[in-house]
């Protein structure tokens, strides 16, 4: 049964080598690559092109939402649904509603965080072909990794593999999904 290519790994034995390798990759036209890190690394996510993502703006979407149902739920309640006029009061007292206000549009944009997070970053994932390759398990120990995935548009087993190998990686392997 023939395994379909997923990509190249390269293994290196510091982050200033990790780094160099990814700006050098980047330079090359790839835009499918990943690093993998024991730590972080200082400037390795714009070596390898991170981009911003929409979290913050949905963060702070959910946050509003979750203000506006908090008031809202309060206006609702203290208005319409079941009005008591307590000392001569006004029905709508918003200084009150402030704290639950709060409260919800925290809950809310928490909550837009974490399953945006998980959205994004397509997660839960428990499997990545890179753990097919043996030697993937140091990456949380001692060894920096480069993976260029086949998805590339520039991608070509051989350049691709000299191009790495050019780099003067620990080895480079091949990724089978």
């Amino acid at each position: 049964m023939s395994r379909r290519l997923h990509g190249l790994l390269a293994e290196f034995d510091t982050a200033e080598q990790l780094l160099a390798a990814a700006e050098k990759v980047r330079a090359a036209g790839y835009r499918q690559i990943d690093a993998h890190s024991p730590f972080p690394v200082h400037g390795l996510a714009e070596a390898v092109g991170f981009q911003r993502t929409i979290l913050p703006a949905l963060v702070l979407l959910g946050g509003l939402m979750g203000a506006a149902v908090g008031f809202g739920m309060q206006y609702y309640i203290s208005v319409i649904d079941y009005p008591l006029n307590i000392g001569g009061r006004p029905l709508n007292s918003w200084p009150q509603f402030i704290p639950v206000t709060f409260e919800l549009a925290v809950l809310f944009a928490a909550g837009t965080a974490v399953l945006g997070m998980l959205a994004l970053n397509g997660l839960p994932k428990p499997y990545n072909p890179l753990f097919n390759v043996e030697r993937f398990a140091l990456a949380s120990h001692d060894r920096f990794f480069l993976a260029i995935e086949a998805t590339d548009p520039q991608f070509d087993p051989v350049k691709t593999r000299r191009l790495l190998e050019s780099l003067q990686p620990h080895g480079v392997y091949e990724v089978e999904d």
